[in-house]
């Protein structure tokens, strides 16, 4: 599925952010290149409990086809995968840092992003740290916040709406 821009429109769910803010770290079109082009995700906090949204986010993800990297000083693999202590320790191009941190661990985060030249910050619900996005975009990374990847990647690829849903996607048309 290309972006599909011209049939979606952006789920306002619950959010600290503005509307401005929304427009550049929600971005529709950015979330679908990602989504179609990203082959590489490393999963930052990942833990090896089935239990954790970490843990089953990179599961979906490993299942719809991206390579997940797990990044946790605190563990040697997860998902049959190697882990890694930290983002400058993978020897792979990533493509989606995605975090599953605590927000005062973004910045950190954020500078190793920057000199691994991944594609993307991506920052999970409740995940915000504006200082950190404005030096991402700087850098040239692209940027989401507060946001599931999980989510996005069902919403826009079609299988959200199975659980019930409302995509905001149109997915079908009257026949002419």
């Amino acid at each position: 599925m290309g972006s599909g821009s011209s049939f979606a429109c952006s789920i306002r769910l619950n959010t600290a952010l503005s509307p401005e803010q929304q427009a550049l770290y929600q971005d529709a079109d950015l979330i679908n290149d990602l989504l179609d082009r990203a082959k590489n995700v490393a999963i930052i906090g990942m833990s090896s409990n089935p239990q954790k949204a970490s843990y089953f986010v990179a599961a979906y993800l490993l299942h719809e086809g991206y390579n997940v990297i797990p990044v946790n000083p605190n563990l040697s693999q997860a998902l049959g995968r190697k882990a890694y202590p930290d983002l400058l320790s993978v020897p792979d191009r990533i493509d989606i840092v995605d975090v599953f941190r605590p927000a005062n661990e973004i910045p950190a985060i954020t500078a190793q992003a920057i000199q691994i030249k991944a594609r993307c910050l991506w920052l999970q619900l409740r995940l915000i740290d504006l200082d950190s996005a404005a030096r991402a975009r700087q850098a040239g990374l692209g940027v989401v916040m507060d946001k599931c990847i999980k989510m996005e990647h069902g919403r826009y690829r079609g299988s959200l709406h199975w659980a019930g849903m409302n995509t905001e996607i149109i997915s079908a048309r009257r026949p002419r």
